[in-house]
C-alpha cells in the first residue's frame, strides 16, 4: 500500500508540473481552433499542414472553425483551455494588432498564449490603379505630397493588417491619403480595379491576376524581405522608405503554461510538414511562404510586433470599430 501511495504522489507531481503530459503527449485528438470562417486564408494554411502533423503525432487533428468578433471568440476559448497541447490556436497578424487596438479583450495575447511557430508569411503588395502617375514608391510619395487628401486607399476593414500597413506608410512618409474600408479583400480589389480608389496594401493572391494583365500596377512588397513569389519586386523599405515593414503571417499558438517539450514537439512536426514538397507548393500557390520559425524566435517576434503596432496606433490615433 505504501508503494502504491508513493507512486500515486509521484504521478500527481508529474501531472502538476506538466511532465506527465509532455511524456505521453498526445493522448487524444488535437484540436486547432481557427477563429475565422472555413475557406479563409488561415483555415487553408492549417488544413494544409494538419494531415502531415497528424500522421507524425499519431493522433487525428481536428480543425474547429470558431469565428466571431474578429477572431476574439476562438482565441478566448483557447486562452481558457487546458495547457496540455490538445487545444491550439491558429493565430495570425491581426491578433498582434488587436492586442494594441482593442485594450478590452478578454485575454492578453502576449501573456495568455505560448507561441509554437510562425507557419507562413503572407506576401502583401502596394498596388496602384494604372491611372495613378506613379511607377515607384518614391513617385507615389511625391504625388501624395503634391495632392494631399486627393488619393484614397482601400483596406479590408478597420483595424485589419491592410489598414495598419497603409497607416504606417502614411505616418512614415508624411502623406495624407484617405482611407476607404471594405468588408474583405474581394470588394476592395473590385473597386481598386474600377478606379474608385487609387491604391491598396493588399495580399498578393487577391490582385496578382490583375497585376499580370496590366489592370493594376505593383510598386513594392510590404514585407521585410523580398518575396520568394515575386523576387523582382522590391520592398517598400528599399524603394524609398527605409525601415518600413508590414508583414502578414499565420502561426500556431498554445495556451500559456503548456509544457516546453510539448511546444517543441508541435514545432518540429509543423516544421516537418512545411518541408514536404507537395505541402510547400500548395501554400506557395496560395501566396504564402513557408517559414517554420522556432518557438523562442516566434515569441520574440510577437512581442516586438505588438509593441510596434501600439506605437503606430498611438501616433495615428486609430480606433477600433
Amino acid at each position: 500500500m505504501n508503494i502504491y501511495r508513493v507512486l500515486m504522489v509521484a504521478c500527481s507531481v508529474a501531472m502538476a508540473s506538466g511532465t506527465w503530459a509532455a511524456e505521453s503527449y498526445p493522448t487524444r485528438p488535437v484540436r486547432i481552433v481557427v477563429p475565422f470562417p472555413a475557406g479563409g486564408p488561415v483555415d487553408i494554411t492549417m488544413r494544409a499542414i494538419s494531415p502531415r502533423m497528424s500522421e507524425a503525432l499519431g493522433q487525428s487533428i481536428v480543425i474547429d472553425n470558431r469565428s466571431g468578433a474578429g477572431g476574439t471568440v476562438g482565441a478566448d476559448a483557447v486562452a481558457k483551455a487546458a495547457p496540455d497541447g490538445h487545444t491550439l490556436l491558429a493565430c495570425s497578424t491581426g491578433m498582434t494588432i488587436n492586442a494594441a487596438l482593442a485594450p478590452k479583450l478578454p485575454y492578453d495575447f502576449v501573456r495568455d498564449f505560448a507561441p509554437v511557430t510562425m507557419v507562413v508569411i503572407i506576401t502583401s503588395i502596394l498596388v496602384v490603379h494604372p491611372a495613378v502617375q506613379a511607377r515607384s514608391v518614391q513617385e507615389l510619395i511625391a504625388l501624395a505630397k503634391a495632392k494631399p487628401g486627393q488619393l484614397s486607399y482601400a483596406s479590408t476593414g478597420n483595424g485589419t493588417p491592410t489598414h495598419l500597413a497603409a497607416e504606417l506608410f502614411k505616418y512614415m512618409a508624411g502623406v495624407d491619403v484617405v482611407h476607404v474600408p471594405y468588408k474583405g479583400g474581394a470588394p476592395a480589389a473590385v473597386d481598386l480595379i474600377a478606379g474608385q480608389v487609387q491604391l491598396s496594401f493588399i495580399s498578393a493572391p487577391a490582385v496578382m491576376p490583375q497585376v499580370k494583365s496590366g489592370r493594376l500596377r505593383a510598386l513594392a512588397v510590404t514585407n521585410a524581405q523580398r518575396s520568394q513569389l515575386l523576387p523582382d519586386l522590391p520592398t517598400v523599405a528599399e524603394s524609398g522608405l527605409p525601415g518600413y515593414e508590414s508583414e502578414g503571417w499565420h502561426g500556431l499558438c498554445a495556451p500559456a503554461r503548456t509544457a516546453r517539450s510539448t511546444i517543441e514537439t508541435l514545432y518540429r512536426q509543423a516544421d516537418a510538414a512545411l518541408r514536404v514538397p507537395a505541402t510547400a507548393a500548395h501554400l506557395v500557390r496560395g501566396g504564402a511562404e513557408p517559414v517554420g520559425m522556432p518557438p523562442a524566435q516566434f515569441a520574440a517576434s510577437v512581442r516586438n510586433e505588438v509593441a510596434r503596432w501600439a506605437k503606430v496606433i498611438k501616433a495615428t490615433g486609430m480606433k477600433a470599430d
